[in-house]
């Protein structure tokens, strides 16, 4: 729902820093309706006000999973797609196992990963101090973290692929080395491709990290279950509102990057 109305934005021909700035007018609209009290008398209002400090921990909680995950995928995901462009015979294998993991449902994946992080917890020196344990932000942060490789392997081996021969022969031509040419020539026109891959599990991690709190791990979720729960449909939407509304921002926003990068690569090649 988050990408369709995204799309729906980007289908306006707007240029990429107008919708943002459209994104931008849109959230001090809101927050000046807030601030100035008009909306008070909502009763998703008054429940947040009777949470208010609960409600900030579970929102750095939820920003903090999707962002911690993702980050951990783009260091793990863009030197393994890097590795399956090059081997043939490995990109097969990584891409299939990746599938596998995307087929498994997210509160079967949280669960799986209980037990084998529990031991870990209890065996382990350290693990625990550190925060490894079966029930809390590890196994939610470890399941993102796995939803995320397909994405970012699966477009850094395309983005590579559809590097033009023409720019890599020039490269040769100019005597680079091959790690030149990844870094200098290959890794900057995939880039946009790469950045779309980014933008799928940054989007679809904010949604999951909702499924944490079933185990522990906090965020928005705690008011939807919380509310779901109490059938308090007003605490529902104290988690399912900011959601919706952080990956339709980060949505906007990064579409508004890949359009730019996209611009730029379409310049080189051209030149």
């Amino acid at each position: 729902f988050t990408l369709l109305l995204a799309d729906v934005l980007t289908r306006l021909n707007l240029s990429p820093w107008s919708r943002v700035g459209v994104l931008v007018l849109a959230a001090l609209a809101i927050a000046v309706l807030l601030v100035s009290g008009s909306w008070d008398s909502l009763s998703i209002l008054k429940e947040y006000a009777s949470r208010a400090d609960s409600f900030w921990a579970e929102a750095s909680k939820h920003v903090g999973l999707a962002l911690g995950s993702l980050a951990g995928a783009v260091v793990v995901g863009i030197p393994l797609g890097i590795l399956c462009h090059r081997v043939e015979k490995l990109r097969a294998g990584v891409l299939n196992v990746l599938n596998i993991i995307q087929t498994i449902p997210s509160i079967a994946l949280f669960g799986l990963l209980i037990a084998p992080l529990g031991w870990v917890a209890l065996n382990v020196p350290g693990a625990a101090a550190i925060g490894i344990r079966g029930i809390g932000t590890a196994p939610a942060f470890v399941a993102l973290f796995l939803y995320s490789l397909l994405p970012v392997v699966a477009n850094t081996v395309v983005g590579l692929a559809g590097v033009p021969r023409a720019a890599n022969d020039a490269a040769r031509g100019m005597g680079m080395t091959d790690r030149q040419r990844l870094f200098d020539v290959e890794f900057p026109l995939a880039f946009p491709v790469i950045l779309t891959g980014i933008r799928i599990v940054l989007v679809q991690n904010i949604g999951l990290a909702t499924i944490a709190a079933l185990i522990g791990g906090g965020g928005f979720g705690v008011f939807v279950f919380q509310g779901v729960g109490q059938t308090a449909m007003d605490l529902v939407l104290l988690g399912a509102l900011p959601t919706v509304a952080l990956a339709f921002a980060a949505a906007i926003i990064l579409d508004a990057v890949i359009e730019m990068t996209a611009t730029k690569r379409r310049t080189v090649e051209t030149a």
